[in-house]
């Protein structure tokens, strides 16, 4: 059996559940990495990731680097002397950093690689409809996500799973898959595979507010997709156009209904109790929403204070 010495990387809620898992079965962590601190809120108070906060809690040594290549940082984690990296929702490494430990550098990736490699594996698997997805750990090389394959462990979508839903469940899977990854260098027990990339493979590519625009021309089942895979974060939008005033609106859950229609998509109807949109089969019915500089609410307390023109679009 080898001993090994354990330096672990990563920043959000993701990650502090495999650290967690890790320590619960009494591995050796010398040393955690997690990114810097940082200002946030109206008084710019300096914000500690999840990370730091549960390794602080757990008297661990923490790092918070500005610059991964700095040669006093590379020669502090030397003196840890660990002999395996794990890397869990960090960022990508240089080669300088990731060849240093002598049973190498791995990595949990939220998807079934060598599909949804990228920064949001999780939202995409939603947002294109996929039925089943899962946790992959890698040795990392120069590239993203493209190391050869350790072990891997699927798991079924839900109907109406959100991204955030679906987070909780994948961090607990993968969490696991750290462990069993553990164990197997411990063993001396690890066999590799290399990702086969097919002309079908797809690409979590990095979220922007081009991609997260609802498209009401799509149909409605798509649209949903679209929602639930952006909800809570960083959140589906739209623009409605209510009589001179154009609001920019976030939205976080709908129900879809199909239906013939000769209404031009993005129309807007209203009652006292709900809202739906004209899409290309049917209609979506918004549910949960949050206007610009408002709190998010139900649509039905939004319409008790909100008055919707009869002849409101999407745009």
């Amino acid at each position: 059996m080898r001993n090994l010495r354990i330096l672990f990387m990563g920043t959000p809620e993701f990650a502090v559940s495999s650290l967690k898992a890790i320590l619960s079965k009494e591995f050796n962590v010398v040393g955690v990495i997690t990114a810097p601190d940082k200002p946030a809120g109206r008084g710019r108070k300096l914000n500690e990731s999840p990370v730091k906060t549960y390794a602080m809690e757990k008297g661990l040594t923490v790092f918070q680097p500005k610059n991964l290549k700095n040669e006093c940082f590379i020669s502090e984690l030397k003196k840890l002397n660990a002999n395996v990296y794990v890397v869990v929702a960090f960022r990508m490494l240089p080669k300088v950093i990731w060849q240093i430990p002598e049973f190498g550098t791995f990595n949990l990736h939220a998807s079934l690689l060598p599909n949804y490699r990228g920064a949001a594996p999780i939202n995409w698997v939603i947002m294109n409809g996929e039925s089943k997805t899962g946790v992959s750990t890698f040795f990392i090389d120069d590239k993203i996500d493209t190391g050869d394959m350790i072990l891997q462990e699927s798991l079924e979508i839900s109907r109406n799973d959100t991204a955030g839903e679906l987070h909780d469940k994948l961090k607990d899977l993968g969490s696991n898959l750290v462990v069993k990854t553990l164990v197997l260098l411990q063993q001396n027990n690890v066999e590799t595979n290399p990702q086969l990339e097919t002309a079908t493979t797809k690409t979590a590519h990095k979220l922007t507010k081009n991609n997260c625009q609802i498209d009401w021309s799509k149909p409605a089942a798509h649209i949903d997709q679209h929602v639930r895979g952006l909800s809570p974060y960083p959140a589906a939008w739209c623009s409605l156009q209510n009589n001179d005033e154009i609001i920019h609106v976030k939205v976080y859950r709908v129900a879809i209904a199909h239906s013939i229609h000769q209404l031009p998509v993005g129309s807007t109807i209203a009652t006292k109790n709900e809202i739906k949109i004209a899409c290309l089969d049917g209609f979506v019915f918004l549910k949960e929403i949050k206007f610009q500089g408002k709190r998010k609410m139900d649509v039905k307390s939004l319409l008790n204070g909100f008055t919707l023109k009869s002849d409101a679009k999407m745009v």
